[in-house]
């Protein structure tokens, strides 16, 4: 099964970017897609972006038009650049498959002050 290793997250102020990091183990990533999550304090998880096999992208109305995903097979990773952050995108991000079926792991911890 393929595990996901999330890192790349900080304090940022409001306006700033990010760009978060996600590697996969096993060979098997090529054939999978993929999906951003995040968890803010108190609220539960939702879906962010995903990209799946043909880097075919999608996003939540809240982060589209600032976030991009993106995959890079030779390197068993996907990224997620986050621009014009706001305080709200405030939240622990994971990656997973799309629809969530490998084990979670620790995520990367995002802060946007004001």
């Amino acid at each position: 099964q393929v595990q996901f290793v999330e890192s790349g997250g900080g304090l940022v102020q409001a306006g700033g970017s990010l760009r978060l990091s996600c590697a996969a183990s096993g060979s098997t990533f090529r054939f999978i897609a993929v999906a951003w999550y995040r968890q803010a304090p108190g609220k539960q998880r939702e879906l962010v972006a995903t990209i799946n096999i043909a880097s075919t992208t999608s996003y939540a109305d809240s982060v589209k038009g600032r976030f991009t995903i993106s995959r890079d097979n030779a390197k068993n990773t996907v990224y997620l650049q986050m621009n014009s952050l706001k305080p709200e995108d405030t939240a622990v991000y994971y990656c997973n498959t799309w629809g969530g079926s490998a084990t979670w792991g620790q995520g990367t911890q995002v802060t946007v002050s004001a």
